[in-house]
Formats: C-alpha cells, structure tokens, sequence
C-alpha cells in the first residue's frame, strides 16, 4: 500500500466515524438525528462535545506516541507506559482536590504542568543513553509513584461522593463532557501538536545516529525540548478533560510503521489520523453497549492494549534474542 492511499483510507474512515458519533446515541443506537428541538438538544449538547473531544483526545496520544518513539528510537515508548500520564492525571488530582478545579482553566494547566514534570523526571532518571529495559523501569516507577499520590489523595478526601467523582473520570471516559471542556482543551492541545509536527524532519534523520543528525545540522537538545514541551501541553490538556486512556500512543504508531517506510517523520500524520478514529471508535462502541452504567473508554484501551503490550515485549526479546 503506498503512503497516500494509506492516508486516503485513514481520512475517509476519520470523516465516516465523525458522522457516525454524531448519528450514534446512548440507548438510541445508530439514528439519522431529525429535525426537532429536543434531537438539536442532544446532537449539538452531548454528541458534539462527546465526538470533539474524542478527536482531540486519539489524536494527541498516537501523535505523542509516535514522536517519543521516534525521538528515543524506541518503539515502546508512549506518554502512558513511560509516567507522563499518570503525572498529569495526579496534578489534575490535586487541582480537584484542593478547590482548583472551579476558576476552569487551571485543571488544564495543572495537567500540562504535571505532564512536563513526569517528562523531566524520566529524562533526569534514565538519561541519554539508555536502553529500553531502564527506560520501560524507569516509567514504571514513575507510574508507581504517581498512582501512590493518587490514591493517597483519594484517601484522604473528606468527601465520599468526590472520591467517586475522581476515581470515574480516572478510567478515562468522554461521558458527561460539554463544549466548554473542548474548549479548555483545544488551544493548549493544538499548540503541542503543532510543536509535535514541527519535529517531523528532525525524527527522520536521527534514525540515521544521533552523529549523523548532529553532522547534517539538527540540534538534538532544541529537538527534545520542542517534543518533550509539545507532549507535555497536548497530553496534559487531553488527561485534564478525559482521564487516562492508555495504549492509544502504543498501539497505534506500531501497526502503521510498516506502512511508512520504517521513517518517523512519515509516522506522524497517519497516526494523528488513526488515532482519532480509534478513539471515535471505541467511544460509538461504548455508547451502542446495554443500558446501564457506562463502561469507560479507557477501560477498553486498557483491555486492548495490555495483551498488544506484552505481546510487543515477547517479540522484541526475540528480536534481541536473535541479534
């Protein structure tokens, strides 16, 4: 398959799903939307925000996977496995719980910052030189640590009914979300996407050696900062106003490599746009699921991804095994 018709399928598929979530309701199921003002209600009320920010979501994490991927040329990373969500999930925490969350725009701003924390300690941790067995370690205790504060946090909330509150919007979901959590969300998540994308020439060349990018006139330290701050504001933005949904970042990057010539640069697109139908995807199914309490978009990545994880972890020992 060449790279522009595998970009032709991903667009078609993203703007088949967008109408799809629009058209999909909770105990509904799939219905063309008619015309009256309670149907209007719904689409521009709940389907809208719910289909928005889903896009936004998918797209920011495979995009944050591919570019880590590409940047420690390790094919494991993603802002999930490594800590970087679970930080901004335990700064948004602390917004929460300390009254924060109220003034609007300082959850997300706590989750950006929290998310730039995470990225820093695990660099500080494993530094340049690193394999993948000490990276993988290294995001595992960070996601220990985090986890620990979390439901330390958890603990000791006075109030029961916010604890539940907290620990439900933790699994990850896009239930009960309005516009204006779009809307504190978009300018950040754009900002690090457009960060993100601005690396893309720079990742191709520093699969060839970070020598050879350093000869051929790529500053390495200005090309972390640059990802490193655009993981950090699109990530912390999308964990404020979604929770965790892990393995987007993982799975996603690694399916469509084959399709991209093995380069990093041409990674990108192609996740951002598979990501985002992944995440629409996963939402719609949710929604078409019995009536009752709704199961969390970020309990199905986990389901999916877990088993994809280490089944990606047997395969490169193998891979090591035959080297």
């Amino acid at each position: 398959m060449t790279y522009n018709r595998l970009l032709l399928i991903l667009s078609v598929a993203l703007v088949f799903l967008i109408g799809l979530s629009l058209c999909t309701g909770r105990v509904t199921g799939v219905s063309w939307p008619g015309w009256d003002l309670e149907t209007q209600l719904i689409l521009w009320e709940i389907r809208l925000p719910r289909t928005l920010l889903a896009l936004l979501c998918g797209t920011v994490l495979a995009l944050s996977g591919a570019v880590l991927q590409g940047l420690l040329r390790n094919p494991l990373a993603d802002a999930g496995v490594l800590g970087v969500s679970s930080t901004a999930a335990l700064s948004s925490v602390c917004a929460i719980y300390f009254g924060f969350s109220a003034s609007g725009l300082f959850t997300p701003v706590a989750g950006i910052i929290g998310a730039m924390l995470g990225l820093l300690a695990l660099v500080a941790i494993v530094g340049s030189e690193a394999g993948i067995v000490m990276i993988i370690l290294a995001g595992a205790a960070i996601n220990s640590f985090s986890s620990a504060l979390t439901a330390l946090a958890l603990n000791m909330a006075p109030n029961p009914f916010a604890v539940q509150d907290i620990l439900f919007w933790l699994m990850g979901s896009f239930e009960h979300r309005t516009l204006q959590h779009f809307y504190l969300a978009a300018p950040p998540a754009l900002l690090g996407i457009a960060l993100l994308f601005s690396v893309s020439r720079s990742l191709d060349v520093l699969s060839l050696g970070e020598n050879t990018a350093r000869s051929m006139g790529v500053r390495l330290q200005k090309v972390q900062w640059v990802a490193g701050l655009g993981v950090a504001l699109a990530v912390g933005a999308s964990v404020a106003v979604s929770g965790v949904i892990g393995f987007v970042g993982l799975v996603v990057p690694h399916m469509l490599r084959p399709f991209t010539e093995w380069r990093p640069g041409r990674l990108l697109v192609p996740s951002a746009l598979a990501g985002a139908s992944l995440m629409l995807l996963t939402d719609i199914s949710v929604r078409c699921l019995p009536p009752g309490p709704e199961l969390r978009v970020g309990v199905i990545t986990a389901l999916l991804g877990g088993p994809f994880f280490l089944w990606l972890l047997r395969h490169l020992r193998k891979a090591e095994a035959l080297v």
